[in-house]
């Protein structure tokens, strides 16, 4: 029987998201992140100007969850915050999140690789701008 909900785009991208999404936190999971700090810690490499808010607004976060999620970070010893101008703290990568940050790239690169590799090589230098075509 052919599903018909997989004819329709939005449900085959949320099923296609879902799937990823599950596949990767599962990864991530096994070495003691959740995608969430994952994200953050990625988006603070080699930042020194990002402040709680402007990730939050970057990861579609709300405030309340930025501070328990940053509090988890803080307290893990993956990031600190630093005094970036009179009244803002920006949120840097300690060594620490520096070897976690260095860690998180070598799992993601080999997940990316092999999530690349599930598509045909005809669509693959296409995925990316489509996808980016949705949502930007």
């Amino acid at each position: 029987m052919t599903d018909l909900l997989a004819q329709l785009p939005g449900y085959a991208l949320r099923r296609a998201a879902n799937a990823v999404m599950g596949e990767l936190g599962d990864i991530l999971a096994e070495h003691g992140f959740r995608i969430t700090e994952a994200a953050v810690l990625l988006l603070v490499r080699d930042r020194a100007d990002l402040t709680s808010s402007q990730i939050g607004r970057t990861l579609d976060i709300q405030r309340a969850n930025m501070v328990p999620l940053l509090n988890r970070l803080e307290s893990a010893g993956w990031v600190r915050r630093e005094p970036l101008d009179g009244k803002s703290m920006a949120i840097v990568p300690t060594a620490a999140g520096d070897a976690k940050i260095a860690q998180l790239g070598t799992l993601i690169e080999q997940f990316e690789t092999e999530l690349l590799d599930r598509i045909p090589a005809e669509h693959r230098d296409h995925l990316l701008p489509a996808l980016n075509a949705i949502w930007r």
